[in-house]
């Protein structure tokens, strides 16, 4: 099975537009995998039909028993990130500031702190006419995002009997969710658009890619919205021996199939002609077609 992530160096560049093309063009056995966590967006764009929730436990937290608790305030003068808090007569753990670094356990002279495990989003699976997805959401002010997208995409693998192709929704930047996306990948497709802040995060991510000796294609987006900076990505490409699947014009057609929910590629466009131009070249490329 031929693993794709489609990634991004910047937020806003169409990424889950064309990872939502590339599922409903892709004319291969697949299973989908959302690996953006932190904004979750392929499930808009698919209709799924939810099989399982589960609940995702990041990082333990600390948790204070009242009974014994001497309220002699050690923890809160010990922590760090101002977790530990006076609400109502009694110290209080903020589970929105906790790092779970274990200090506020280490010091208590009572043993009344212990570290739990703590809920910060949950995972679902998923079916679609297109495939199997697998996605989930982190709760707002949640962290571990990296964790969250290894187990997002160990239920896709358990999704993905008969699939010659698992894609994933990766996110955008080179963080933590970035690298869990990209590791044990065959390949990337960088989806960009013709910006000096993309470009700069172009090379940056693609550097960050090249680590985990994964192929890497390349997309403009929006190519036509300036042909200078364009011509300069597509030098960048040259240079670094980058493959450049293809561009894609800027399309109002676009914004009404995302407003609609729905990939793009349902519709007659020139974005659209020019996914199915993409596809070809990529999946060629992957060996998949």
């Amino acid at each position: 099975m031929i693993r794709l992530a489609v990634i991004s160096g910047k937020g806003g560049t169409g990424k889950t537009m064309v990872a939502a093309a590339l599922a409903d063009i892709g004319g291969v056995p697949q299973v989908l995998a959302d690996c953006d966590v932190d904004a979750a967006n392929l499930a808009l764009l698919l209709d799924p039909r939810r099989l399982t929730t589960e609940e995702f436990r990041g990082l333990e937290v600390g948790r204070i028993d009242h009974d014994l608790c001497s309220d002699c305030g050690i923890c809160a003068d010990r922590c760090r990130f101002g977790a530990i808090v006076h609400r109502d007569d009694a110290w209080v753990v903020d589970t929105l500031h906790c790092e779970g670094c274990g200090v506020c356990a280490y010091v208590c002279p009572m043993g009344a702190i212990e570290m739990v495990p703590h809920v910060c989003g949950e995972i679902y699976t998923s079916e679609t006419d297109l495939g199997n997805l697998a996605h989930a959401r982190l709760f707002p002010g949640s962290g571990n995002s990296g964790l969250l997208v290894v187990e997002v995409k160990k239920r896709a693998v358990a999704l993905s009997e008969g699939a010659d192709l698992m894609l994933a929704d990766g996110p955008p930047g080179i963080g933590c969710p970035l690298i869990a996306t990209v590791s044990g990948m065959n390949a990337v497709l960088i989806v960009t658009e013709p910006g000096i802040a993309a470009l700069h995060d172009l090379e940056r991510l693609v550097t960050v890619c090249r680590r985990f000796e994964v192929q890497i294609f390349v997309v403009i987006n929006r190519f036509d919205l300036a042909d200078d900076i364009c011509r300069d990505i597509e030098e960048f490409c040259a240079k670094e021996d980058l493959t450049l699947a293809g561009k894609i014009p800027f399309d109002p057609v676009v914004v009404e199939a995302v407003r609609a929910g729905e990939p793009v590629t349902r519709r007659e466009s020139r974005a659209t002609d020019a996914l199915h131009g993409i596809r070809d070249r990529l999946y060629s490329d992957l060996g998949l077609i």
